[in-house]
Parts: structure tokens; sequence; C-alpha cells
């Protein structure tokens, strides 16, 4: 399958700034089952400085500056992707135990289990508390294989927190998520990390879309049209599996992966500085994802 995708970030100032770093993650990341067939990143005005790398996590970072007044910013980022369907570790019937998947994982020395133990810890938007490794603990009974109790989380967060986009902002604390069961997808994540993490279980962030409108007239997924995000447990048999809470599905041919790391501040579509007058400045945010034609392919 492959698609578009379009993301187009515009910001508008009440009185021109001096100046503006910025830097990216808008370019989706090549997977074992994502090929990156095209990449364009636009940026208006022009910057007098970008550069480009790979960061810790292996994501795709573009940084730029723009050192002179302008009263507004716009970023588009165009990709063409093709996916193929991963395995589904559930179906299948795969994956360890549990507590087998957590004490290799805390006592491996290869270098996959390496890198997913620092995926253990908390980090800055993602704090363990006993509250939700008690939530977590219901679905993961002894001896539960680890994608079979993972899926079963994910469905307990789709059906006991409600999708509310005016009810969170990227800051709001998740005890806060959690007491009140509403969020969106970058909440739910969180909160399922948290749940894996307090278990120990590893968990990550990941960012990225979905598709806008399926084909056929299936149902819109929930975040279409914006960033989306869900959320990969790691089990030693298997490595990392995708979740996805806000849909209660395991990603596959709908979802298109941009970056991950620890929680949404590895990876957030675009943040930076201003210096200047940015009191009541505006911004929007548009997303579109198309699936094409094999004539409409590069």
């Amino acid at each position: 399958m492959r698609y578009r995708i379009t993301h187009r970030t515009e910001y508008h100032y009440p009185q021109a700034i001096s100046r503006s770093y910025n830097e990216t993650h808008l370019a989706p990341r090549p997977t074992p089952t994502q090929q990156i067939l095209a990449h364009d990143l636009t940026i208006a005005p022009r910057p007098d400085y970008s550069s480009e790398r790979v960061d810790y996590y292996g994501n795709h970072v573009t940084h730029f500056t723009i050192q002179r007044p302008h009263d507004q910013l716009a970023v588009t980022a165009t990709t063409d992707v093709s996916l193929e369907v991963p395995a589904d570790p559930v179906a299948g019937k795969q994956g360890l135990p549990w507590e087998q998947a957590m004490a290799e994982t805390r006592g491996g020395t290869s270098a996959a289990a390496l890198g997913a133990r620092e995926f253990l810890l908390d980090s800055p938007l993602v704090e363990t508390r006993p509250a939700l490794a008690d939530y977590a603990r219901t679905s993961f009974v002894p001896s539960r294989r680890l994608p079979e109790a993972v899926h079963d989380l994910m469905g307990r967060i789709h059906g006991d927190f409600a999708y509310d986009p005016a009810a969170t902002t990227i800051s709001t604390p998740l005890e806060r998520v959690f007491r009140e069961r509403r969020g969106v997808c970058q909440d739910f994540a969180h909160l399922a990390i948290a749940c894996l993490r307090g278990l120990g279980i590893a968990a990550r962030y990941v960012s990225g879309y979905v598709e806008t409108a399926p084909e056929g007239g299936g149902a819109r997924l929930i975040g279409a049209d914006a960033s989306h995000a869900w959320f990969a447990a790691y089990d030693p048999s298997l490595g990392w599996i995708a979740f996805d809470p806000t849909n209660n599905r395991m990603p596959a041919q709908q979802h298109i992966t941009t970056a991950w790391g620890r929680d949404y501040g590895d990876v957030s579509p675009l943040k930076g500085v201003i210096f200047g007058g940015s009191q009541g400045q505006r911004s929007q945010v548009a997303v579109h994802v198309q699936r094409l034609d094999s004539e409409d392919s590069p």
C-alpha cells in the first residue's frame, strides 16, 4: 500500500519576530515494513541556515534558523511511503510469557535488550505510578503471553477513556488524564507506556499518521487530519510490537511511522524558540494522508 502524507504547519505572529530557531521530526523513518519513496520539506520564509541529522533514536531531524524579521512561518512536509502488513503476534499466538519477557529485558546482554532497557525508565512526560501499574495488572495475569496481555490493556484503555480533544494539552499531567478518563492519542499512548513501565515492560512512544479516508468508505480512524500517536512494547523473542489504544487496533497498513522515543517530547513534529513579540500568535496544522494508485506513485 502506498500513501502520500502532506503535513502543513502555519504560524502567524501579530508583529514581526526578530528570529527563530526550529527543529522538526517530519520525515517518516524506514522500518522493516515501511519504505520511504520520496520526501520534501518546504519552509517559508526561506531559512538562513538549515541542517539535517539522525538523532539518538534513529529519527530524521531537520534544524533551521530564520535570522531576519518575519510575521509568519509555514512548514510543509510531503512524503510518499510504501507499507507492508506486519505480522500479528496476537493472532499467531506468539511471544513470551510476560514475566519471562520482563526478566530477559532486565537481564539480557544483547544489543537489543540493552537498547530496550532504557525504555523501562521514567521520562519527562511519563512517570510511573503505583495506581497505573495496578490498573495494568488486570491484563497481566500469570503466564499470559506479552502480546496478548498488552493487547488486552490496549482494549481496556480504549473502552475506559473517552477521546476528547478539549480535555487536555500536551502539558496536562498523566495523573489528571488517569483520574478524569479523558484525553487524546498522545495521552493514551503515554498512559499505556506508564502502565507497562510500571510492570517492568519496556515501552516507547511512536508518532506518525493514520489514513485520512479509507478506501471503500470504511470508518475513519480517530487521529486522521492530524499527527497521531501510539506505543510499542518490547518482547525479546519478537522485538517491538505496536499498539494503537485510541483506535483499539494494532497498526498495520493504515499507520505511517514518523519517529519514536521515550515520549512526545523526543519526537514533537515541530518545536522551536522565537525572539520578539509572540503574544497572540496563531497556529494551524493540517494533515492529509492520501492513498496512492500505482500510476500516481514514483
